[in-house]
């Protein structure tokens, strides 16, 4: 038995029936990291000994008749933005280099609590500012189903850990499509829970307003024992939401999922989608379709505008957000002879030339004399986006949208042209914007293919509408 290929929820099981071990699974998974990561770069940092040393008490536990849950003996790979006690939290800048986090971000609470394990932290485009995993300080990730392209971004290194099976799940951080769109791209299934759902208490921020932790798995299945696994109310996060029942995650009634609609917003079946792109998704329709589906057209019109709002918002939010990280109190320090010599030294030398670029913007739009005609404005707009979605979920269920408008471009293609990179995230954008659950799968019979991904949208809090539909789509 190949152990690096199983689900969450088939190593679940075999953990129970002691088919196998935590520690003979962990070093599985620790030897396929050392054998294919020197090629894909998923991982800034495998931690072998913390690993195993977490497997040998989940053997613990399970041989002395603990109760064994779904996550207990499991071995996941964890952005470099999310922080871990006692490790290493880059968020892929330089500026962070030498630090270590002081506390556990709740998402990683809640996973001590079931007994996962955390293989190590992976590469991401520096502090989650990219679509490509080329914008990382340290190393750039490749696609495992060709290593000449690029894997999305910017939660490139977890997608790519699982989908080679150097874990068994991830964790991402999803801000415009950061989860969804290295999802796609690696063909594997990607969550974007919604806004409020999961604690962003030990995220390292981005943008306050649209960051939101996510899942990367095998299945859909697994994306819902993931996502259970880390959901619920934090006191230390002030935009969590007070608990959701989510029970219904566990308790899949096929009847209710197929008696849902479908729309189909004709905003982003438009000129930019790649023909290869759009084969893809209208296969994925017709499965759905022939699965007893219905769906409806429906209008999204302030769509064309998110990609701009988004651009205003988020740069905005993140010079803010990242104003702290002067090189005193984190991270390496420059000799200097003044604190504005300081200054400069620390944050011109930390940060990479995309980090730059957007704080410069955010910048811009939130000075005097431009922050209502930018950044006031593009939040009228984003209201305007987000009523868009309220309209249309009373006459639809769940959205169908595409993930990406083209296939995994090859890496160095974008670099160059920053307008052509932030295109990739014209579909995923708006989910941010209007705070709602997504979630991206994998088009199922591409074996040998690059991969290509749909989404999902969902109403506020029902993830279990988008993951039902996900479930039945994988049994097609």
């Amino acid at each position: 038995m190949d152990l690096t290929k199983l689900t969450i929820q088939k190593a679940n099981e075999g953990l129970k029936s002691r088919e196998f071990s935590a520690t003979e699974l962990t070093r599985a998974l620790l030897g396929e990291i050392e054998g294919r990561d020197k090629e894909l770069g998923a991982y800034l940092e495998v931690n072998r000994d913390e690993a195993l040393a977490e497997a040998r008490k989940a053997d613990e536990l399970i041989s002395g008749g603990d109760p064994v849950h779904y996550l207990t003996g499991i071995p996941l790979a964890i952005k470099d933005n999310i922080l871990i006690k006692g490790r290493q939290a880059t968020a892929g800048s330089k500026i962070l280099e030498k630090y270590t986090a002081a506390y556990d971000a709740t998402v990683i609470k809640n996973l001590k609590k079931e007994e996962a394990i955390f293989l190590g932290k992976t590469n991401l485009d520096e502090f989650a500012m990219g679509s490509s995993t080329e914008n990382s300080a340290y190393q750039t990730t490749r696609n495992p189903h060709n290593p000449e392209r690029v894997p999305g971004g910017s939660s490139g290194g977890s997608a790519v850990a699982v989908a080679a099976n150097m874990a068994l799940g991830g964790l991402g951080s999803d801000t415009g499509g950061s989860i969804r769109q290295p999802a796609a791209f690696c063909g594997v299934v990607g969550l974007k829970p919604t806004y409020g759902a999961v604690s962003r208490y030990g995220l390292i921020a981005l943008a306050s307003s649209l960051d939101q932790i996510g899942t990367f798995t095998k299945t859909v299945s697994d994306a819902v024992i993931l996502f259970r696994g880390i959901s619920g109310h934090d006191e230390m996060d002030s935009t969590s939401t007070p608990d959701i029942d989510y029970s219904e995650l566990l308790v899949f009634d096929e009847n209710r999922i197929k008696n849902l609609t479908i729309g189909i917003p004709k905003e982003y079946f438009v000129k930019g989608l790649s023909d290869e792109a759009a084969r893809g998704v209208e296969e994925a329709i017709e499965t759905l379709k022939k699965s007893g589906f219905k769906f409806k057209e429906i209008s999204l019109p302030h769509t064309k505008y998110a990609l701009s709002v988004y651009y205003i918002i988020m740069p905005a939010e993140a010079s803010t957000n990242l104003a702290r990280y002067d090189g005193i109190r984190y991270g390496s320090r420059s000799e200097a002879e003044s604190l504005l010599e300081l200054y400069l030294k620390n944050r011109g030398r930390g940060f990479g030339p995309e980090t730059k670029r957007r704080i410069i913007l955010g910048t811009f739009v939130l000075s005097a004399g431009y922050y209502d005609a930018y950044y006031t404005k593009a939040q009228k707009v984003r209201t305007l986006i987000k009523q868009d979605f309220d309209k249309a979920f009373h006459e639809v269920d769940v959205i169908f949208a595409p993930v990406t408008p083209t296939l995994p471009f090859k890496i160095g293609e974008k670099t160059e042209d920053p307008l052509e990179m932030y295109l990739s995230d014209i579909f995923t954008i708006p989910v941010n914007l209007a705070g709602l659950p997504a979630v991206s799968l994998p088009v199922r019979g591409r074996e040998g293919k690059l991969p290509i991904g749909f989404q999902l949208i969902g109403r506020p809090f029902r993830e279990a509408d988008i993951l039902g539909i996900g479930q039945v789509y994988e049994s097609a």
